[in-house]
């Protein structure tokens, strides 16, 4: 029998911790939540890898390093309201739903929006409710938001994101550049965000965040 356990507390020590990510509740967080729920059944062995996972029509699960370092660089707080973009089977909101006071978590897939959000009611996720919707246009009747998350690479954000980021909120997303993405977090001030480097990481690009593209006549 599989020692799931041993795997999480594994993944944090090789995978997490030596990422530099120190705050107390994001290690607690993923030492506490069961990865391997959160996953498609044929990928249940590979649940605590250090690589993204594949889950269908270009989509993936966010590796553990890349996650924990964003959520590190978002600076989640206990007060505060999420919006998790692409959340997948859930793993991302369960995580999220650790850190701060309710997580507004969207899939454009319906199938698998209701298996996430059957999975997190499964597992006592109380603070969480996964909606079906184009991921570009986020989930605007439920903000605006403290933090926002997308769990993929973008070229650029579409503004409807962006109005739905309170002031003095954070987002925090892989830029897709050439062979490796660039993750960045911005902050919302005086109704614009600052991107600011944060660290490498790779994702495929999201249907609906290409950079669109300026015809001249």
């Amino acid at each position: 029998m599989t020692d799931y356990a041993k795997r999480r507390t594994m993944m944090v020590d090789t995978q997490v911790r030596p990422s530099d990510v120190t705050k107390f509740p994001i290690i607690d967080a993923m030492l506490s939540i069961p990865r391997e729920y959160y996953v498609p059944d044929s990928m249940i062995e590979a649940a605590y890898v250090g690589e993204n996972l594949e889950i269908g029509g270009g989509r993936v699960i966010i590796d553990p390093r890349t996650l924990a370092k964003l959520l590190d660089a978002l600076d989640v707080r206990p007060d505060h309201v999420a919006l998790d973009l692409g959340c997948g089977l859930g793993y991302s909101t369960a995580i999220l739903s650790r850190l701060c006071d309710f997580v507004v978590a969207v899939e454009d897939d319906e199938t698998r929006a209701e298996e996430a959000q059957n999975i997190l009611s499964g597992q006592g996720v109380d603070n969480a409710a996964v909606m079906t919707g184009p991921l570009p246009e986020g989930a605007q009747k439920s903000g605006p938001y403290d933090i926002i998350i997308i769990q993929g690479a973008v070229e650029e954000v579409p503004a409807a994101i962006i109005d739905q980021l309170r002031e003095g909120g954070r987002i925090g997303c892989i830029f897709g550049e050439g062979a490796l993405g660039v993750v960045r977090v911005g902050h919302k001030i005086d109704g614009n965000v600052n991107w600011r480097f944060s660290f490498n990481a790779g994702a495929p690009l999201l249907a609906g965040f290409e950079k669109t593209v300026a015809f001249a006549l």
